[in-house]
């Protein structure tokens, strides 16, 4: 009976989307595969291309007998389909076309009297005066639909034991139309938009309008995870940024150094004469794409594309990537984007048999409205985006406004999804996924952990313990508490850490924040100082470093801040902090001269006032902790610092001004240039627990930020300047060096640079044993690094540029690095 069942389940999954179904793959007489070759049914415009292997899936809604495989230089076949279904089809092409336009479209495509690019530079001249951009404002509704499937689902899956008491969700399985793979739905969120924009003043404004949530991740952090996954693009720009890598366009102005392009076809489509052009990349392992689109003749706009991702691009984690986007015709020459599809497959492995999760996204534009002028002000951003309402809407507001209805599978899903998450056994395995993902285990309204820091181990304390929890009522708590306790089990001492933060306004996201911390910890690893009471500490993962791990500190520190955010992504905070500073270890001292006398600890009380601008962040969620959907953006923050004496009993008086200044760039094909640059200054005297140390590098692990061969308190400052410049290649060099393709390495090279100076009034106070070194000179080193071996490790060597005559001075290291990356 199971077999039977699995048998009628199968059958019904195959026939429930579509009536034809055609896989297989494109050889040669030479039995060789043949790449991109064009797959259409016979009469129609429903076509694909082949990938970089030959493997084609085309699918359709209607019935066809014949399907046509065509390709430049081979005469074109006719392939008679017998079933509605046909897998593992085998198309041979049996001979060379005669015709004369091969002679000029054979092999790759030349660059010169080629009638296919000749169209593409008339696409280039008009693509700023086409759609959107014809108009000075416009005014929209957009529909956005994104969908997580598991894929590849097959009866020894359906059996697996861990789906026991779980079989009735195979009840929604269903076939993609784009690889032929079965699928299970396992996520739908749906969203509706206002759209405005204002093309003179380059502004534009979305208002969330309704948002539909239901599957195995309901919350912010899924919202993260698609908004990181789908930022949205411009077919006609040069370059695509789909995870975090630069995909050049078809239509790129570099795209003929890039692409082979050819004109197959020409026909009418809408009532507009259209030219039909076939795209495939002229090298493997690039970030490029294969498929075709239809432009008209006379504006030179697109009117429909299809595009995949070449299969031996290096991307990890990505599988496939599809793209269909379909525009409407406003009138003789506005052509308007209506529809844009964009699938991904996440799978562990590229190998055709890996399971994986689908990825799609659907977005539809509709009720254009155009030169409606808006002020200013109507384009200013919301510091704190929310509306209950939105996430409220009944169904009668989604089948009202729903752009393109849901399938009957989808609709399925909704009722699944919600069964699901009442099965004892789904909700203990969703548990611990998300305990792997987040760090934390959920009890009630508190969160324990982050798990990942439990063990530690350094110098002073020996072995380490770390116990945490924090409360949490939901993503987008007003209020929240954190703490944790840890024991060292050398030094035979207790520590410990709470901080509670309250969000008194969400307008203007006002934030009060207090804390209190007591710990031992490795001070001196940023130029950038934080006052952030939990904030990271390398003393617990010495385990990790080199050299002489003993300079450590034993930290009470006490901090009350307030910050508010009056305009998007524009933060001005202010504080008082209170420490006190004292060595942890025999080994190491913080002594400096008062009033002819050696003192050993610091105390000090210090007013903070200062601003943190990043433009073009992305958050999710209004609570007091909102999440980053990505870190490619600029930040600039500045702050001033004042030490008061007297004020519970504090030591010095001082004035410290710091400047951070972050800034990826983009360089298209050429990969991303990261850059950080870091100054201040120190006015008054102060000893070695608050100067400006220079931040080394003991670990075995690249730190951002730190100098790789240098050594704790080696540099130390009271004013400085840095700048670190590191460039990631993203595999360019390797993929055109033929016995590196398939490895898909990247590489990566840098400088850092630091220049500094220490006041005599500073050096005269010293008492540590430390002798001041400045690098008057200028500090630099470089380093050149391989990433993506084996997909997440990176091996980075480091060479020291001056101050080589020094008695420990380092002048070559090995650093690792490990993170999962697209």
């Amino acid at each position: 009976m199971k077999r039977i069942y699995a048998l009628l389940l199968l059958l019904f999954t195959l026939a429930s989307v579509a009536q034809t179904k055609v896989g297989g793959v494109v050889y040669d007489d030479t039995k060789q595969t043949i790449p991109y070759a064009n797959i259409c049914f016979k009469g129609t415009r429903e076509c694909v291309t082949a990938d970089e292997n030959g493997k084609f899936y085309i699918q359709s809604e209607n019935d066809h007998a014949i399907l046509v495989v065509s390709y430049v230089g081979f005469q074109t076949v006719e392939v008679k389909l017998d079933k509605q279904v046909t897998y593992g089809l085998k198309v041979v092409f049996g001979g060379t076309n005669q015709l004369d336009e091969v002679k000029v479209y054979g092999g790759k495509t030349s660059k010169k009297n080629n009638p296919a690019l000749d169209i593409l530079r008339k696409i280039w001249e008009k693509k700023r005066s086409n759609g959107l951009y014809m108009f000075d404002q416009y005014a929209m509704k957009k529909y956005e639909k994104v969908e997580f499937d598991m894929n590849s689902i097959d009866s020894a899956f359906m059996k697996n034991r861990v789906f026991k008491g779980l079989e009735f969700i195979f009840k929604q399985v269903d076939t993609s139309k784009v690889t032929g793979k079965t699928y299970l739905p396992i996520f739908i969120n749906e969203s509706l938009y206002d759209v405005y924009g204002d093309n003179p003043k380059k502004k534009r404004k979305e208002v969330l309008v309704g948002n539909k949530n239901s599957g195995l991740g309901e919350g912010a952090g899924v919202e993260t995870f698609i908004k990181d996954l789908y930022s949205d693009y411009d077919i006609y720009n040069n370059y695509l940024n789909f995870f975090d890598k630069n995909f050049v366009s078809p239509l790129s102005r570099t795209g003929i150094n890039t692409y082979n392009y050819v004109l197959t076809d020409s026909t009418m489509i809408d009532k507009k004469w259209c030219y039909n052009i076939v795209f495939y990349p002229r090298r493997k392992n690039e970030l490029t794409f294969k498929g075709d689109f239809w432009v008209n003749d006379t504006t030179f706009a697109i009117k429909q594309i299809k595009m995949a991702a070449s299969k031996s691009a290096n991307i990890n984690w990505v599988k496939d990537i599809y793209i269909e986007q379909e525009f409407d015709v406003l009138n003789d020459s506005v052509f308007l984007l209506k529809r844009d599809y964009m699938m991904s497959d996440f799978a562990l492995s590229k190998k055709e048999t890996s399971k994986g999760v689908y990825g799609k996204r659907t977005t539809i534009f509709s009720d254009h409205k155009f030169n409606e002028e808006k002020d200013d002000k109507f384009y200013k951003e919301s510091v704190n985006d929310f509306d209950p309402k939105a996430y409220k809407r009944d169904e009668a507001f989604w089948e009202e406004n729903r752009m393109e209805n849901l399938s009957k599978d989808e609709m399925g899903v909704y009722k699944m999804l919600d069964t699901l998450k009442t099965v004892k056994k789904f909700k203990q395995m969703y548990n611990l996924t998300t305990i792997l993902a987040s760090g934390y285990i959920q009890k009630g309204n508190f969160d324990l952990g982050p798990i990942y820091s439990i063990f530690g181990n350094n110098d002073v304390e020996g072995q380490r313990l770390r116990f945490g929890a924090r409360t949490y009522f939901g993503a987008n708590d007003l209020w929240r508490i954190e703490g944790y306790t840890a024991y060292g089990f050398r030094d035979n001492k207790f520590k410990y850490g709470i901080s509670g933060k309250w969000m008194v306004n969400k307008k203007n996201r006002l934030i009060l924040t207090i804390g209190n911390r007591r710990d031992v910890e490795q001070i001196g690893v940023s130029l950038t100082t934080s006052n952030d009471v939990l904030g990271r500490s390398f003393a617990s993962s010495s385990v990790f470093a080199s050299g002489d791990n003993s300079k450590l500190t034993n930290v009470k520190l006490t901090s009350v801040a307030a910050e508010i955010e009056p305009l998007k992504s524009f933060i001005i905070k202010t504080g008082f902090t209170h420490r006190s500073l004292k060595s942890a270890s025999p080994t190491f001292s913080l002594d400096y001269l008062q009033n002819g006398n050696i003192v050993s600890e610091i105390n000090q009380s210090e007013l903070s006032f200062g601003f943190d601008y990043t433009p073009k962040r992305k958050t999710v969620g209004y609570g007091v902790e909102r999440l980053e959907v990505d870190n490619n953006y600029s930040r600039i923050f500045v702050n001033y610092s004042q030490g008061v004496r007297g004020l519970f009993n504090s030591d010095f008086n001082y004035s410290k001004i710091q400047l951070y200044y972050r800034q990826p760039i983009y360089l298209g094909g050429m990969g991303r240039l990261f850059t950080t640059f870091e100054t201040g200054k120190i006015f008054g005297q102060v000893p070695l627990g608050l100067m400006a140390v220079v931040p080394g590098n003991q670990s075995y692990f690249v730190i951002d930020n730190t100098y790789n061969l240098m050594n704790y308190y080696e540099f130390v400052t009271d004013q400085y300047t840095s700048l670190h410049l590191e460039h990631h290649f993203n595999g360019r060099i390797f993929s055109r060096i033929p016995f590196m393709k398939k490895l898909n390495w990247r590489e990566i090279v840098g400088v850092k640079a630091v220049y500094g100076s220490v006041s005599d009034e500073n050096k005269a106070i010293n008492a540590s044993g430390i002798n001041y070194l400045a690098p008057t000179k200028g500090y630099w080193e470089y380093h050149a690094g391989v990433a993506n071996i084996f997909k997440v490790f990176r091996v980075d060597f480091a060479w020291r540029g001056n101050y080589l005559e020094l008695p420990d001075a380092k002048k070559f290291t090995v650093k690792a690095g490990f993170g999962f990356y697209f």
